[in-house]
């Protein structure tokens, strides 16, 4: 019996004033941890967004875990779906403790509005610890590095055992050390047995080895999709950045070199 893909996109559109996405087909399976790449304006977080039903898409279906959707209750579906943004962050209040993060997570809200259970209490101190931030357990959020915020929202995520965990540009904003301190986190949270990961990002060299596949994303179209080592090939990188690139892969991580950018 095969799998079901925890994502299934069968010829997605979305059109605002102009097409921003056309005609994508994508599958995620279990086990898959993928990688969105593409420059500014691709059309990566509108992906996002219609995948999670937080903006409205034009044409085409999308399923997931084998849903459609329209013939599902979405709003109970999207919450086994993390969502790691620096958007979700700047939402949350300052004074709010990183406990209450994470036990919002639960209830879908953004920050605590209901009094949680001292089950939900123990689970939300059991996270905390596995993500190493046990010791921000009563820390206001707006004393928190960004870092740090980016360990509590993966840790809110887990709260309601999540299917797949969608990371939108997760190293915005972080400085050279935070970015890779954050990048070896993710790698060492991530398992085989856990949820499947999907992160945008526009450079090369945020994608640590647990990443399996990679979606090349040029304005709004599919490049190309399969295994990293595949499509992350110097002609197809080039074509997807508009300008003459090599990549490199050294000690498990890959880099990108630009040669010229007006020629490809």
């Amino acid at each position: 019996m095969n799998p079901t893909p925890i994502i299934e996109l069968i010829g997605l559109s979305v059109f605002k004033a102009a097409t921003i996405l056309h005609n994508v087909s994508w599958k995620v399976m279990p086990g898959e941890n993928w990688v969105i790449l593409g420059a500014n304006g691709a059309g990566k977080s509108t992906l996002l967004h219609a995948i999670t039903a937080y903006d409205s898409f034009s044409g085409g279906t999308i399923k997931i875990a084998g849903n459609t959707y329209g013939e599902y209750n979405w709003p109970e579906l999207r919450k086994r779906i993390g969502i790691v943004s620096s958007e979700l962050e700047a939402r949350i209040r300052p004074a709010e403790s990183a406990s209450d993060v994470v036990l919002g997570g639960h209830f879908a809200s953004l920050g605590l509005y209901d009094e949680p259970t001292p089950e939900l209490c123990e689970k939300a101190d059991g996270i905390l610890e596995r993500i190493g931030c046990s010791y921000l357990r009563n820390r206001g959020w707006g004393c928190l590095s960004q870092g740090e915020k980016r360990r509590v929202m993966i840790g809110r995520t887990l709260m309601v055992d999540p299917i797949l965990i969608i990371l939108d540009e997760p190293c915005s904003g972080l400085d050279p050390v935070a970015r890779e301190r954050f990048l070896l986190f993710l790698q060492n949270f991530s398992s085989s047995d856990g949820p499947s990961l999907v992160m945008t990002t526009h450079h090369v060299e945020d994608i640590m080895p647990n990443f399996t596949n990679l979606l090349a994303l040029k304005s709004g179209r599919v490049l190309r999709s399969g295994k990293i080592g595949e499509v992350m090939q110097n002609e197809i990188i080039s074509e997807l950045f508009d300008a003459k690139i090599t990549v490199e892969f050294k000690d498990g991580r890959y880099h990108l070199n630009i040669i010229n950018i007006k020629e490809i």
